[in-house]
């Protein structure tokens, strides 16, 4: 049996000693290792990064995922093509350890492999695969793809993460004091728990919700819930009671709020949008904010970095130059096309999805075409669609078609860490463009700013925490209370004529220092604030270490 001090090759800080186990469907710790689609894996992979710097008493659970979450290549009309592709992780530690969980009354075994510390600097994670010869193919292909398109796949995931997740720790005698779900995908985990805890479940189980909309959270019949095994050993008169859901529409969200001790939203907008989204259903646990930061020593230039302060201006703007450079090597290789680093650079980058809306920037394509001609900008758009979203492949399409009718306009794949982090390195400008009340956080431009690209963004998740206007960076006016094509038809107009009337004059002309100085604001106001080690302690100091019941008397005193 392995024990705990052989997990831990860094000394536990006694500030952070209540032992924890982070639950999360997606970590993102390094290229080398695709266990992940974006946002969320991108979060999680800093906390645990953060976590190590910390010396935090945490350790990370997720899923291996044998073919990750797809790989990006062209076809040979430079469309998107969706691969998968099977990878394998020879400096993961086979941890010798099975255990098994019941999916549709059929027994899968769930073997683990650890993630050393010193590997990538992270708290130890966990990884959790079906996919070996002990179980048949269906069972192997639970851990195939992250975010399967087949609901049942989808939940025999979330249960295998949940609840095998806890009977791994359990068998390598790994003993947990709080287990934090990152998203509901872990939910099993408190079905199983419960049958330890009892009545105390709320003290041991903390919840961090990321998704702003009602629409957005997983729903599932209870009853194909409880027969596919993701409630492990409770009958459902007993799931009911202890969740409170009477209908037949089981809410992942719903039910982890009613579950759990406390609940964080991921940024102070968020934690408004979330209260208004849940409050109305009885007996939610407290949802307060915790704002989702980025790690600073995996993300940011240490030259750029240590140019902000210690060296002259123009040794600044040469290293941003250089960086601009390195990531235009990647542009010709992928495009044939040779970008200028002298150029004002305009990056949109992240998950293609809807709401965060890729295709604004074309919105109004007679006046796109006539900035692009310009030569005053260069434009380029990078991101993962969901692999069976038709929609947002066709969308990334048209991008790619638009792309080939200009020398200055990139549409770029293989949107990964390593390319996520070239990206934020060589922009000038990291263009975010939400519907507003849309985006929980939106972090990206967290690791942007820290690398002196300065974020113009619409107001929304992190960003009003941050972005003063004209000082670190640029809005963009935003009204939601209009109906959407009124939304998108202003926020394109309000953008475009910033980008003209003041981003653009003021890269080219720099009177008195300004662009440089908004950058230099941009890098500093962004650390340490939005640096993860932040988060990371603010997760043990106002959610793992939270006290419900003397929460509770406080506020009975404050009332009387």
């Amino acid at each position: 049996m392995l024990k705990l001090p052989q997990l831990y090759t860094y000394k536990v800080n006694e500030d952070y000693s209540t032992k924890v186990a982070y639950f999360s469907m997606e970590i993102a710790i390094h290229q080398a290792l695709k266990t992940y689609s974006g946002g969320l894996g991108y979060l999680s992979g800093s906390h645990m990064r953060s976590a190590y710097d910390l010396g935090q008493n945490i350790i990370g659970v997720t899923m291996l995922w044998s073919y990750g979450y797809c790989d990006q290549g062209r076809d040979e009309n430079r469309n998107l093509k969706i691969e998968f592709i099977r990878k394998y992780y020879y400096f993961l530690e086979d941890l010798e350890t099975e255990v098994i969980v019941k999916i549709n009354g059929h027994n899968v075994w769930v073997k683990a492999y650890l993630l050393n510390p010193e590997t990538f600097g992270s708290a130890p994670v966990i990884f959790l695969s079906t996919d070996y010869d002990r179980n048949d193919y269906l069972s192997r292909t639970i851990s195939h793809k992250l975010y399967d398109k087949d609901e049942n796949a989808r939940i025999a995931q979330e249960t295998i993460l949940g609840i095998g997740g806890v009977r791994v720790l359990e068998a390598l005698g790994i003993e947990r004091d709080i287990y934090h779900l990152n998203e509901g995908h872990a939910l099993p985990l408190a079905f199983e728990l419960y049958q330890k805890y009892k009545e105390n479940l709320k003290k041991h189980i903390v919840f961090t919700t990321h998704t702003p909309e009602l629409a957005g959270n997983e729903t599932h019949n209870i009853n194909k819930l409880y027969k596919l095994g993701f409630f492990a050993d409770l009958n459902l008169n007993e799931v009911r009671n202890l969740t409170e859901i009477t209908d037949n529409n089981f809410s992942l969200t719903v039910a982890a709020l009613r579950i759990v001790k406390i609940s964080n939203a991921v940024s102070a907008l968020h934690e408004k949008v979330a209260n208004k989204i849940w409050g109305k259903y009885k007996d939610i646990s407290k949802i307060i904010y915790i704002t989702n930061a980025q790690n600073r020593r995996f993300w940011v230039d240490a030259i750029l970095l240590r140019y902000l302060d210690e060296h002259e201006d123009y040794e600044l703007i040469a290293r941003k130059k250089h960086l601009k450079k390195i990531l235009f090597e990647e542009v010709a290789d992928q495009t044939g096309k040779m970008f200028d680093p002298d150029i004002l650079t305009i990056i949109w980058a992240r998950r293609f999805v809807d709401y965060k809306r890729p295709d604004l920037l074309i919105r109004d394509f007679e006046r796109f075409h006539n900035l692009v001609e310009t030569k005053k900008v260069q434009i380029i758009w990078a991101g993962k669609p969901y692999p069976f979203d038709n929609g947002a492949i066709n969308l990334f399409n048209h991008l790619q078609t638009i792309s080939n009718n200009y020398s200055n306009v990139a549409v770029l794949v293989g949107y990964e860490l390593k390319l996520s982090q070239m990206l934020k390195q060589g922009a000038d400008i990291w263009l975010n463009t939400p519907r507003i009340t849309h985006e929980a956080s939106g972090t990206s431009g967290m690791s942007a700013a820290m690398n002196g690209a300065i974020n113009f963004s619409i107001n929304d998740g992190w960003i009003p925490e941050f972005l003063i206007d004209g000082v670190n960076g640029f809005m963009i006016p935003a009204d939601a209370s209009k109906p959407i094509e009124v939304q998108d038809e202003e926020d394109n107009k309000n953008m475009m004529d910033i980008l003209e009337e003041k981003i653009i004059p003021l890269y080219y002309e720099n009177q008195e220092d300004k662009w440089l100085t908004v950058m230099k604001n941009s890098m500093r106001d962004v650390n340490p604030v939005f640096d993860s080690g932040r988060m990371a302690h603010e997760y043990y100091t106002k959610l793992y270490d939270y006290d419900t019941e003397k929460q509770q008397n406080q506020e009975y005193i404050k009332e009387k």
